[in-house]
């Protein structure tokens, strides 16, 4: 597919790749015959477009026999939801963990530029830009994504399955430790895509005109088109594409680290040597920031615990951050230090002995699952109110973190396997069994007395936080605002997972944000990109499902449904009217009948989308480093492949398999 303006249009009927002579190419460079010879030319593309369209054929008619709820992740959640189905939120998102200089962020649906907050999910839709003597550092799991200067990207896809990114210009650095089968990591500049086929390093730059994009494989292997052409690039080289209606390209020995590459390898070093890798997957974001603002120590109950340090007195976990609204999952935890990503939304808190926090990371496994705010909120009867301690009788909402034992059940609309997946993945000793009865009770058959479980901090005055709606809502910071609970007014609560309070135009970015100090030249939508995959129109921060191009018409010989969408942020329609929050509300009691209901709160157990029949567990991937792409430094080895000739393919059709590499050296073990 090829995008322009954001129009994204199929062009695999003008397909041509670089293949060995003699070679049939089936579909996107499968070789069928002769992979022995080593000559190298131009297939025309008349055959490719016959052999291509046999081939789609195949594809379509095996397509159509597939059961319907394996395609359920990818349709529109719109339709699937009309259908009764659930469509779970993805299961990781992007952090941006490193700010140098000066790095702005735009949220998806939204038209002004903010000063990039480093604990803010990012998820598709949302845009990054680096300004002049600038660097920034993305993290996606495992996965780093490093911006030099006078570089802008885009998320054009975040979901489980799929990174897809716009680099919009300049330059970044793509770290992939891990690339799991079935997976597909695609970067889209103005004149080409490039899609990663292994775990490796790889330096892409593209100029501001958009007619030239260089790509350097320090290791890995990927493939890139454009133009209507394919091309294999190998590990050790430089590939340098020039032109938009037409590519012309030049490989050569990749070029000496300079000091953006060195940046980047050193901050591969800090990960490989982090000691608190020994405890926490590779996969959860933010484990290195741990190393130097806490310490680990085994705890008698719970085994090895992170406790942080240089924290007020009182501190409590979910108290020094703001609550945002980001889709799809809905009300998210952003918070102030530093390092506090990885414990607010992975693990566990546990209140040890000796009267202060721990945190308790889940097993390690591979990708465990994301939320947005691992916290319970407080209800209660007519005699529960927190009111008072506010003056005046203006009401609030309070939350509290559920304890090392606690299973953890989302307010947002989530299938039995993802609240499954969500649990065993950050819950020590959990099992589906006791999973699965807590969802039972809670959610599927609505039972009260369920809802009154005995969570073990939700009436401990010490672990809850209380702060008026308008704080909460707007976005507001909680730590100078909170008002602390007695032991007395929590005595006839109770808990629910989700606060019915619905987003205002304050919700949607903290209410500290400030406008950026510098932006891009040129908005990213109005930027040609190529790409292969199919971009979905991004879910806003407001959670308003769009029409995608609701005018235009499908082109001559095919079918309406088959019409690619368009993405253009700067287009997207803002909802024509928020909810009305105004109204004062209790604590998580029953709406105030003037309040907009949180739309994103997980629907009635009477609901047809809640009824599901048993689901077979498979559990996680245990993770372990050996899995992971952990290494020396690469600006250390000798660069020796040599250039490759002007009419010569970078690779053959079959990707080799990424050279093993050395094990990072084992982090000395923290003290007790």
């Amino acid at each position: 597919m090829e995008v322009a303006s954001r129009h994204v249009r199929h062009a695999h009927g003008s397909l041509v790749r670089m293949v060995p002579s003699r070679q049939l190419v089936a579909q996107d460079g499968d070789a069928v015959a002769s992979p022995d010879n080593k000559g190298v030319c131009l297939m025309t593309k008349k055959p490719a477009l016959v052999l291509f369209l046999t081939f789609q054929a195949l594809l379509a008619s095996l397509f159509l026999a597939l059961p319907q709820n394996a395609a359920a992740q990818d349709q529109d959640p719109a339709q699937a939801q009309a259908q009764g189905q659930v469509v779970d939120p993805p299961t990781r998102v992007a952090r941006l963990n490193y700010v140098q200089g000066s790095v702005s962020f735009q949220p998806a649906g939204e038209q002004d530029w903010l000063e990039a907050d480093i604990n803010r999910p990012l998820t598709t839709g949302d845009n990054l830009w680096a300004d002049k003597d600038s660097r920034g550092e993305i993290h996606i799991g495992a996965t780093a994504i490093r911006l030099s200067s006078e570089t802008g990207i885009s998320f054009l896809n975040l979901d489980d399955r799929t990174v897809q990114l716009q680099l919009a210009q300049g330059t970044i650095e793509v770290h992939v430790r891990r690339l799991e089968p079935g997976n597909a990591f695609e970067i889209d500049t103005p004149n080409l895509a490039f899609t990663l086929a292994a775990s490796g390093e790889y330096r892409i730059q593209t100029d501001p005109d958009g007619n030239s994009t260089a790509i350097t494989v320090r290791e890995g292997a990927g493939q890139v088109t454009g133009a209507g052409e394919s091309y294999d690039l190998a590990a050790g080289q430089q590939y340098i594409f020039n032109g938009t209606d037409q590519l012309s390209f030049d490989a050569q020995a990749a070029p000496e680290f300079d000091d953006f590459e060195d940046w980047c390898q050193a901050q591969d070093q800090r990960e490989n040597g982090s000691a608190s890798a020994r405890y926490v997957s590779r996969d959860v974001d933010g484990y290195y920031d741990l190393d130097g603002n806490g310490e680990w120590q085994t705890d008698p109950d719970y085994g090895a615990i992170w406790v942080p340090s240089g924290v007020a007195v009182g501190w409590a976990p979910y108290r020094y951050g703001h609550w945002v609204w980001i889709g799809p999952w809905g009300w998210t935890w952003v918070e102030d230090e530093p390092w506090g990503f990885a414990p607010f939304h992975y693990g566990r808190w546990a209140y040890v002995r000796g009267g202060y926090w721990g945190w308790v990371p889940g097993p390690m496994v591979v990708r465990p699952v994301y939320a947005p705010a691992l916290v319970g909120f407080v209800g209660g009867g007519g005699s529960f109110s927190v009111g008072v301690g506010f003056g005046g009788g203006l009401a609030g909402v309070a939350w509290f973190p559920p304890g090392p034992r606690d299973i953890y059940i989302p307010g947002y609309r989530a299938s039995p396997r993802y609240v499954q997946n969500i649990n065993i993945t950050n819950l020590r000793g959990s099992t589906v069994m006791q999973i699965n009865t807590v969802y039972n009770s809670r959610v599927v058959n609505g039972n009260a007395a369920a809802s009154r479980m005995n969570y073990m901090y939700a009436n401990n005055a010490v672990a809850v936080t209380a702060v008026s709606r308008e704080t909460f809502v707007g976005a507001k910071p909680v730590a100078t605002s909170f008002v602390r609970v007695t032991p007395e007014q929590l005595q006839s609560a109770h808990v629910i997972e989700q606060t019915p309070l619905a987003p205002t135009r304050l919700s949607y970015v903290a209410a500290t944000a400030r406008p950026a100090r510098a932006k891009p030249p040129v908005a990213f939508s109005q930027r040609p990109v190529v790409a292969r995959l199919n971009p979905p129109m991004p879910v806003t921060s407001h959670n308003v499902v769009h029409a995608a191009n609701p005018s235009a018409a499908p082109r001559a010989g095919r079918p309406a449904a088959s019409a690619p969408p368009m993405y253009n942020n700067d287009t997207l329609a803002r909802s024509p009217k928020y909810p009305n929050t105004d109204a004062p509300t209790n604590i998580n009691n029953n709406v105030n009948a003037n309040d907009g209901a949180n739309t994103n709160v997980r629907p009635p157990a009477t609901d047809a989308a809640q009824q599901h029949p048993a689901v077979k567990f498979t559990p996680p991937t245990k993770a372990k480093d050996d899995d992971y792409d952990v290494h020396p430094p690469l600006n250390h080895r000798a660069n020796t492949p040599p250039p490759a000739e002007h009419h010569e393919a970078p690779a053959s059709a079959s990707h080799p398999a990424p050279a093993q590499h050395e094990s990072a050296p084992s982090a000395s073990r923290p003290k007790s």
